[in-house]
């Protein structure tokens, strides 16, 4: 008698929910404030008051094409962040499958039962770890640049692979009578390139929002230094350089609505040792790609010590620091420039603000920046 008692609850709680079965719900109103946090960089604490969303990073595709997590401390770091949720239950934590160099998606996307399987395994993977969603991080479909398989085909499966999440995702969610709270469906997208190999005014009907990683403009891999995460162009920038507002220009071409993208900042700076000096090195050939050091390591050692000055761009939107007698150019985010992409957001009506990642930042002060321009 019990099992029949279940039976018809679940059957119940499916008709409650009455979803649609292969698109995403309608996107809330509400300005998302999301973190990235890296289990092998765990903060000492998380201030999950001020945030909407933690996406965990990362969980990979192991040969079978299923999301599993390679380290074994990372189930631990994880249901850390899930208990969270008791002191700050409005909180969603996702997890974030890829990353850089993450293999296994062009096959786990490849065909019908691949698909299934990937898709069968994040469901699983959702109900073990008590989590809210899954973000695909897939760096980046039908490209080879982070030395991972590719193919022509990957194109059309993305859009394949993301339509099967959703369908299993929100049969999930009707089978879990979560009708008011479905489980999400997000990834983290790139501009230009990124869209030659995607069909991203097709796909984003199965997702709830995009991560826009509106940063990594400038790298190792240019020729150039310039604004790794600029809001806008600066004014010794060449026409096909990168910067955040083109990048959501682009978005918005798509027919993606405005309100499914988040906008990226950067935590970190990029560092660039042997620039040309003229204009500050600001966008000039430089000799050695230097790093990636975070925002807290800036803050304390480099902002205006040792010979390190910051520049404010004005047209840009953002500060970098530059070195005179080492001729070392910085390009970082810091609190006024994220407080004028935290109002870009609200003004352009975007769902608001996302970063990579949480353990870069000092005592808060990027994070209350955000907080300050959203609310």
């Amino acid at each position: 008698m019990g099992r029949v008692w279940i039976l018809i609850a679940a059957i119940a709680a499916i008709a409650a929910c009455q979803s649609v079965p292969e698109k995403s719900p309608p996107s809330g109103e509400a300005f998302r404030v999301i973190a990235y946090v890296a289990g092998w960089s765990m903060p000492a604490k998380v201030p999950a008051d001020k945030l909407t969303h933690i996406n965990f990073a990362f969980a990979r595709i192991d040969e079978g094409g299923r999301v599993v997590f390679q380290d074994p401390k990372f189930d631990a770091a994880l249901a850390s962040l899930v208990a969270l949720k008791q002191q700050q239950p409005a909180l969603k934590v996702l997890v974030s499958v890829g990353g850089w160099q993450a293999d296994g998606f062009s096959d786990a996307a490849l065909s019908d039962s691949s698909r299934a399987t990937f898709a069968e395994s994040a469901v699983a993977f959702i109900h073990q770890h008590r989590i809210d969603g899954i973000d695909i991080d897939w760096e980046y479909p039908g490209q080879g640049v982070a030395g991972i398989k590719f193919r022509p085909e990957d194109k059309r499966n993305f859009t394949l692979l993301l339509k099967a999440l959703r369908a299993a995702l929100n049969a999930a969610s009707d089978a879990d009578g979560r009708c008011d709270d479905r489980y999400l469906l997000t990834i983290a997208s790139a501009d230009r390139e990124y869209f030659e190999h995607t069909e991203m005014a097709k796909l984003h009907v199965y997702l709830d929002w995009f991560n826009v990683m509106a940063y990594d403009f400038f790298n190792s891999l240019t020729p150039t230094t310039g604004h790794h995460a600029g809001l806008y162009a600066s004014k010794y920038a060449a026409p096909r350089d990168r910067n955040a507002d083109k990048s959501i220009r682009q978005h918005l071409a798509a027919g993606i609505p405005s309100r499914k993208l988040v906008l990226g900042v950067a935590f970190y700076g990029r560092r660039f040792d042997g620039a040309d000096p003229t204009h500050d090195g600001l966008n000039r050939p430089y000799q050695k790609y230097a790093g990636d050091p975070s925002y807290a390591e800036l803050a304390e050692k480099f902002v205006g010590r040792d010979g390190f000055e910051r520049h404010w761009d004005s047209r840009a939107s953002a500060p970098f620091l530059w070195n005179a007698t080492t001729r070392t150019f910085i390009s970082y985010d810091d609190p006024e420039s994220i407080g004028k992409k935290a109002a870009y957001a609200r003004n352009k009506k975007l769902g608001g603000v996302m970063f990579w990642e949480l353990s870069q930042d000092r005592n808060d002060e990027l994070l209350d920046a955000i907080g300050a321009r959203a609310k």
